[in-house]
Protein backbone atom coordinates (compact mmCIF):
# COMPACT_ATOMS: atom_id res chain seq x y z
CA UNK A 1 0.00 0.00 0.00
CA UNK A 2 1.17 3.55 -0.62
CA UNK A 3 0.39 4.46 2.98
CA UNK A 4 -2.08 3.60 5.75
CA UNK A 5 -4.96 5.69 4.37
CA UNK A 6 -8.35 3.96 4.47
CA UNK A 7 -8.59 4.11 0.65
CA UNK A 8 -5.49 1.93 0.20
CA UNK A 9 -6.38 -0.42 3.07
CA UNK A 10 -9.80 -1.10 1.52
CA UNK A 11 -8.30 -1.55 -1.93
CA UNK A 12 -5.83 -4.11 -0.54
CA UNK A 13 -8.54 -5.83 1.49
CA UNK A 14 -10.81 -6.16 -1.54
CA UNK A 15 -7.93 -7.60 -3.58
CA UNK A 16 -7.17 -10.18 -0.89
CA UNK A 17 -10.85 -11.15 -0.62
CA UNK A 18 -11.07 -11.51 -4.42
CA UNK A 19 -8.19 -14.02 -4.59
CA UNK A 20 -9.28 -16.17 -1.63
CA UNK A 21 -11.00 -19.37 -2.80
CA UNK A 22 -13.49 -19.21 0.08
CA UNK A 23 -15.55 -16.47 1.72
CA UNK A 24 -13.87 -14.40 4.40
CA UNK A 25 -15.86 -14.70 7.62
CA UNK A 26 -13.47 -12.90 9.95
CA UNK A 27 -10.56 -10.47 10.15
CA UNK A 28 -8.25 -10.34 13.15
CA UNK A 29 -6.01 -7.29 12.97
CA UNK A 30 -3.39 -5.64 15.08
CA UNK A 31 -4.12 -2.31 16.77
CA UNK A 32 -2.89 -0.02 13.99
CA UNK A 33 -5.05 2.94 13.06
CA UNK A 34 -5.26 1.63 9.49
CA UNK A 35 -7.47 -1.17 10.86
CA UNK A 36 -9.02 0.22 14.03
CA UNK A 37 -11.29 2.92 12.62
CA UNK A 38 -14.95 3.58 11.85
CA UNK A 39 -14.48 2.94 8.10
CA UNK A 40 -13.07 -0.54 8.67
CA UNK A 41 -15.82 -1.41 11.15
CA UNK A 42 -18.52 -0.21 8.72
CA UNK A 43 -16.93 -2.24 5.89
CA UNK A 44 -16.92 -5.39 8.00
CA UNK A 45 -20.52 -4.86 9.14
CA UNK A 46 -21.66 -4.25 5.55
CA UNK A 47 -19.95 -7.45 4.31
CA UNK A 48 -20.93 -9.50 7.41
CA UNK A 49 -17.30 -10.06 8.42
CA UNK A 50 -16.49 -10.63 12.09
CA UNK A 51 -13.86 -8.10 13.13
CA UNK A 52 -11.57 -8.73 16.08
CA UNK A 53 -8.27 -7.26 17.15
CA UNK A 54 -5.30 -8.27 19.21
CA UNK A 55 -5.03 -7.00 22.76
CA UNK A 56 -2.95 -3.84 23.21
CA UNK A 57 0.49 -4.67 24.57
CA UNK A 58 0.21 -8.39 23.74
CA UNK A 59 2.39 -8.75 20.68
CA UNK A 60 2.11 -12.55 20.80
CA UNK A 61 -1.60 -12.36 19.91
CA UNK A 62 -0.55 -12.20 16.26
CA UNK A 63 2.32 -14.66 16.59
CA UNK A 64 1.23 -16.92 13.73
CA UNK A 65 1.12 -13.98 11.35
CA UNK A 66 4.21 -12.24 12.70
CA UNK A 67 6.36 -15.37 12.29
CA UNK A 68 5.78 -15.09 8.53
CA UNK A 69 7.52 -11.70 8.49
CA UNK A 70 10.86 -13.49 8.37
CA UNK A 71 9.77 -16.67 6.61
CA UNK A 72 8.36 -14.88 3.56
CA UNK A 73 8.69 -11.11 3.82
CA UNK A 74 12.22 -10.33 5.09
CA UNK A 75 13.74 -13.43 3.54
CA UNK A 76 12.42 -12.36 0.14
CA UNK A 77 12.78 -8.55 0.08
CA UNK A 78 15.05 -7.80 3.03
CA UNK A 79 14.97 -4.73 5.25
CA UNK A 80 15.48 -1.88 2.80
CA UNK A 81 12.99 0.99 2.64
CA UNK A 82 10.73 0.88 -0.41
CA UNK A 83 8.89 4.19 -0.74
CA UNK A 84 8.77 5.21 -4.40
CA UNK A 85 5.91 4.44 -6.83
CA UNK A 86 8.25 2.25 -8.92
CA UNK A 87 9.27 0.23 -5.85
CA UNK A 88 5.64 -0.14 -4.74
CA UNK A 89 4.62 -1.42 -8.17
CA UNK A 90 7.48 -3.94 -8.23
CA UNK A 91 6.85 -4.98 -4.63
CA UNK A 92 3.16 -5.63 -5.37
CA UNK A 93 4.11 -7.75 -8.38
CA UNK A 94 6.54 -9.74 -6.22
CA UNK A 95 3.77 -10.39 -3.67
CA UNK A 96 1.38 -11.45 -6.43
CA UNK A 97 3.89 -13.99 -7.78
CA UNK A 98 4.92 -15.11 -4.29
CA UNK A 99 1.25 -15.66 -3.40
CA UNK A 100 1.10 -18.22 -6.20
CA UNK A 101 4.42 -19.79 -5.18
CA UNK A 102 3.53 -19.99 -1.47
CA UNK A 103 -0.06 -21.18 -1.82
CA UNK A 104 0.52 -23.78 -4.51
CA UNK A 105 4.08 -25.00 -3.96
CA UNK A 106 5.21 -24.56 -0.33
CA UNK A 107 3.94 -27.27 2.02
CA UNK A 108 3.30 -26.36 5.63
CA UNK A 109 2.69 -28.43 8.73
CA UNK A 110 -0.03 -27.71 11.26
CA UNK A 111 0.37 -28.49 14.93
CA UNK A 112 -2.13 -31.20 15.91
CA UNK A 113 -1.25 -31.68 19.56
CA UNK A 114 1.27 -30.81 22.23
CA UNK A 115 1.94 -32.85 25.36
CA UNK A 116 4.16 -31.96 28.26
CA UNK A 117 5.97 -34.67 30.24
CA UNK A 118 7.90 -32.78 32.89
CA UNK A 119 10.37 -30.53 31.06
CA UNK A 120 9.95 -32.35 27.76
CA UNK A 121 7.31 -31.19 25.27
CA UNK A 122 6.24 -33.57 22.51
CA UNK A 123 4.57 -31.99 19.49
CA UNK A 124 2.64 -33.86 16.84
CA UNK A 125 2.21 -32.27 13.39
CA UNK A 126 0.13 -33.29 10.41
CA UNK A 127 1.53 -34.26 7.02
CA UNK A 128 3.14 -31.32 5.15
CA UNK A 129 0.51 -29.96 2.77
CA UNK A 130 0.27 -26.83 0.62
CA UNK A 131 -2.49 -24.28 1.28
CA UNK A 132 -3.90 -25.25 -2.15
CA UNK A 133 -4.13 -28.91 -1.13
CA UNK A 134 -5.79 -27.95 2.17
CA UNK A 135 -8.30 -25.67 0.45
CA UNK A 136 -9.49 -28.18 -2.16
CA UNK A 137 -10.35 -30.78 0.50
CA UNK A 138 -11.99 -28.33 2.90
CA UNK A 139 -15.76 -28.89 3.10
CA UNK A 140 -16.55 -25.14 3.03
CA UNK A 141 -14.90 -24.59 -0.37
CA UNK A 142 -17.31 -24.77 -3.30
CA UNK A 143 -16.71 -26.68 -6.52
CA UNK A 144 -16.11 -23.63 -8.80
CA UNK A 145 -13.14 -22.27 -6.76
CA UNK A 146 -11.65 -25.79 -6.66
CA UNK A 147 -11.83 -26.05 -10.47
CA UNK A 148 -10.27 -22.57 -10.79
CA UNK A 149 -7.47 -23.39 -8.32
CA UNK A 150 -6.68 -26.72 -9.97
CA UNK A 151 -6.52 -25.08 -13.39
CA UNK A 152 -4.19 -22.35 -12.02
CA UNK A 153 -2.00 -25.03 -10.43
CA UNK A 154 -1.61 -26.86 -13.75
CA UNK A 155 -0.37 -23.66 -15.43
CA UNK A 156 2.44 -23.08 -12.90
CA UNK A 157 6.01 -23.62 -14.04
CA UNK A 158 7.79 -23.72 -10.65
CA UNK A 159 11.38 -23.04 -11.79
CA UNK A 160 10.32 -20.19 -14.08
CA UNK A 161 8.17 -18.70 -11.31
CA UNK A 162 11.06 -18.86 -8.82
CA UNK A 163 13.44 -17.22 -11.33
CA UNK A 164 10.89 -14.46 -12.03
CA UNK A 165 10.51 -13.73 -8.31
CA UNK A 166 14.28 -13.66 -7.76
CA UNK A 167 14.79 -11.37 -10.77
CA UNK A 168 12.18 -8.94 -9.46
CA UNK A 169 13.65 -8.94 -5.93
CA UNK A 170 17.05 -8.12 -7.45
CA UNK A 171 15.50 -5.24 -9.40
CA UNK A 172 13.79 -4.00 -6.24
CA UNK A 173 17.06 -4.01 -4.31
CA UNK A 174 18.79 -2.16 -7.15
CA UNK A 175 16.07 0.52 -7.17
CA UNK A 176 16.30 1.02 -3.42
CA UNK A 177 20.10 1.14 -3.29
CA UNK A 178 20.19 3.61 -6.20
CA UNK A 179 18.21 6.08 -4.06
CA UNK A 180 20.83 5.97 -1.33
CA UNK A 181 23.79 6.71 -3.60
CA UNK A 182 21.90 9.44 -5.49
CA UNK A 183 21.52 11.74 -2.49
CA UNK A 184 24.31 14.07 -1.51
CA UNK A 185 25.16 14.12 2.17
CA UNK A 186 24.91 17.50 3.85
CA UNK A 187 28.19 19.12 4.82
CA UNK A 188 29.09 18.93 8.46
CA UNK A 189 29.76 22.34 9.98
CA UNK A 190 32.90 22.46 12.06
CA UNK A 191 33.92 25.19 14.46
CA UNK A 192 37.14 27.05 13.58
CA UNK A 193 39.61 27.56 16.34
CA UNK A 194 41.67 30.74 16.36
Amino acid sequence: MKNKAAKWVFEALEHVISVFPFPIIGIDSDNGSEFINAHQLAYCEEHEITFTRSRPGNKNDGAHVEQKNWARVRELVGYLRYDTPAELELLNEIWEQDRIFTNYLLPQQKLLSKQRHGAKVTKKHDKPTTPHQRAIVHPAVRKRPIITMNAAFKRIKPAALQRKIMTMTGELETLSLAKKTGRAKPAIATAKHG
